[in-house]
């Protein structure tokens, strides 16, 4: 009698080895993703390829009281997606969520459990697999759809589903973690995943607020205003906003309201016919025919004229204007963002400023934080404007040295973040031009009383606004620490600082302890 051990392996055990390898390497493969959308759009590729299914649904979920969820869905048109998301709380996906284990039905309608359900009943489901991912609470749940297959065949697509759940599971919750920590080091990051916002450096959680702000409004096509201290970056939000937005890849047009004369900003904003005006002797487009399908930015918008405000409160309101010397209007499709460092409520209470027109534009406001406000960005913006001013002026890329980031954390900015970055370009260049290894606090604070490499103190008279405060700063924290013992704790106080705001001044400053 033959041994039948010793026989070639049947083809089809052939095919299921082969089948189980791939299975097993591409687990594999999902354990490599760092983030969990990636990781999502193939796990729910690999299990629609795994049984065949027509449609398929897997979603993740946040389950420390946020409102985090991923899902992506395969094979759905919009009205069936929207009613599987609508079955996370009833019907199969319910059932499969509430007792933690899969639902393995050849056709839902005739099923018993659920052919009564009118989403079965419309949607003529029949093979349906649905498994949670996780144990209780489940992280997630995968919804699998498609044609009734041979008993031997659903085994064991059901056999390897709850396979791929169970390594899904492990997957998820360590990408989930990931995801979690680096969301509270750096708040800014979920509102940043629905943005392009490149330009804005930092991770304070005053910016993260405005980010989160901002997400809210860049995908509707409303207008905008946007308010904060002058120097803040509302520019650059203003272009984050346009390209985060529904008219991304259209125009965007700015205009600085107040940085022309009051008889020409009409003609720049609206355009002139020829003779319309002494300079006008061809037809001029202004920047709102510039901005069509796209944005206009206004910045400075507390500068226009009581008239001037009157045209645009018009654009706005009838998406119509009329271009200097013109007799018809003439149609405009643009969305309006507007900025200003002026208190509105002022001007409009002093006249200056049409409240209709306020009302218009304040549809949605954005406060944009000062830089005191996010202090802890200026680190890492001094870095990012040394790397722009390399590039943009060709000099060779140098570091801000330790002394150099601890004078720029500590010194006040009262002219933001432009004039941070005004401050940082100029000591790359000065760097530079001495051939320096890196840019010091000279470089950024030449003059100053205190920085390293100085001869001496100069005049108070010779002193810029910010070396005296600098100088100022500096006495004041010296004498309150010595005078509090050098308890920190009790210097705070004096000073109404936080401790760590403190100890980030005795570093800048270089104090210590006298004997």
């Amino acid at each position: 009698m033959s041994d039948r051990s010793n026989q070639p392996l049947e083809a089809e055990e052939l095919e299921r080895i082969r089948v189980e390898r791939d299975l097993y390497r591409r687990l594999l493969e999902l354990g490599a993703h760092s983030e969990v959308e990636a990781f999502l759009k193939d796990a729910l590729a690999l299990l629609v390829e795994l049984v065949g299914a027509r449609e398929g649904y897997l979603e993740l979920r946040d389950d420390e009281g946020r409102e985090d969820v991923w899902w992506i869905a395969e094979g759905f048109g919009p009205e069936e997606l929207a009613e599987v998301r609508r079955r996370m709380s009833s019907g199969i996906i319910a059932e499969a969520l509430s007792t933690g284990r899969i639902v393995d039905t050849p056709s839902a309608l005739l099923d018993p459990r659920f052919f009564e359900r009118r989403s079965v009943q419309a949607g003529r489901v029949e093979r349906v697999l649905c498994a949670p991912i996780g144990e209780a609470p489940p992280r997630g749940v995968l919804y699998l759809q498609g044609k009734p297959a041979e008993e031997a065949r659903a085994a064991e697509d059901r056999a390897r589903v709850e396979l791929v759940a169970r390594h899904l599971a492990p997957l998820a919750e360590n990408l989930v973690i990931r995801r979690r920590t680096a969301q509270a080091a750096d708040p800014t990051q979920a509102p940043r995943e629905k943005l392009r916002a490149e330009g804005l450096v930092g991770r304070s959680p005053a910016l993260a607020a405005t980010l989160a702000e901002v997400a809210l409004v860049a995908p509707l096509n409303v207008t905008v205003l946007l308010t904060g201290e002058s120097g803040t970056g509302k520019s650059v939000l203003a272009r984050a906003i346009h390209d985060s937005g529904p008219r991304a890849g259209q125009p965007f047009v700015e205009l600085n309201c107040g940085s022309l004369p009051e008889s020409l900003v009409e003609s720049e904003l609206f355009g002139a016919l020829p003779g319309s005006h002494s300079t006008a002797t061809r037809r001029l487009p202004g920047k709102v025919a510039a901005a069509e399908r796209g944005t206009l930015f206004l910045d400075e918008i507390g500068e226009l004229s009581v008239a001037t405000q009157a045209k645009l409160l018009q654009l706005l309101q009838s998406k119509r204007y009329y271009p200097l010397g013109a007799g018809e209007p003439v149609a405009a499709d643009v969305r309006v963002i507007a900025a200003t460092n002026v208190d509105l409520d002022a001007a409009v209470a002093a006249g200056r400023f049409r409240e209709d027109l306020y009302y218009r534009l304040k549809v949605l406001p954005v406060r944009v934080p000062s830089l005191a406000e996010r202090a802890a960005d200026v680190p890492e913006l001094a870095r990012a404007f040394a790397e722009r001013a390399a590039e943009r002026h060709g000099l060779p890329r140098l570091a801000l040295s330790l002394g150099a980031l601890r004078a720029v954390e500590a010194a006040p900015w009262p002219g933001n973040v432009r004039q941070l970055e005004n401050a940082i370009e100029a000591a790359c260049i000065r760097a530079a031009g001495e051939g320096a290894a890196e840019v010091g606090e000279r470089h950024v604070f030449p003059g100053a009383a205190h920085a390293t490499g100085e001869a001496g103190p100069r005049a108070a008279a010779e002193q810029t606004f910010q070396e005296a405060t600098r100088s100022f700063q500096r006495a004041l924290v010296e004498r309150t620490l010595e005078e509090a013992g050098w308890n920190v704790t009790a210097a705070a106080q004096r000073l109404d600082l936080a401790r760590s705001h403190l100890y980030t001044l005795i570093r800048a400053f270089d104090l210590s302890r006298r004997d």
